[in-house]
């Protein structure tokens, strides 16, 4: 996939009204991310997207302490200046294209270095184990 026909994929999928809009959710959740991950699911991620995605996800530093989901919603609604319901529809839209381009393993190795809760971000359901 390149990166115009990801774009293009968020825009479909995520109602977007115009490539610019999708272009901007796709460069804040990427970021985002990028601040999430470390080590081989960051690289592995990283070699999965279009060069430009890979660039907007890799400039990012990690943060290596756990940010719960919510925290992680709220943290891109205050960066784009929208709201957490926005927030949350983009990083939806934009992580079920990045599933689809990883793949079903690295996502999962992607959502065990995450706290719980980010699953239905990448369009799986969150299941918990039980005690």
């Amino acid at each position: 996939m390149t990166f115009d026909q990801m774009l293009e994929r968020v825009r479909y999928d995520g109602v977007h009204p115009t490539r610019e809009r999708a272009e901007e959710a796709v460069r804040a959740v990427l970021a985002a991310l990028g601040r999430r991950l470390f080590g081989d699911e960051r690289v592995a991620l990283a070699a999965c997207l279009p060069v430009e995605a890979a660039l907007v996800f890799t400039a990012e530093i990690p943060d290596i302490r756990p940010l719960a989901c919510t925290a992680f919603v709220d943290d891109l609604a205050a960066r784009t200046g929208g709201t957490i319901a926005t927030a949350r529809w983009d990083a939806c839209t934009v992580l079920a294209v990045v599933a689809r381009l990883a793949g079903h393993d690295l996502i999962t190795r992607v959502l065990d270095q995450l706290p719980g809760g980010y699953a239905p971000l990448f369009g799986r359901a969150d299941l918990v184990e039980a005690a």
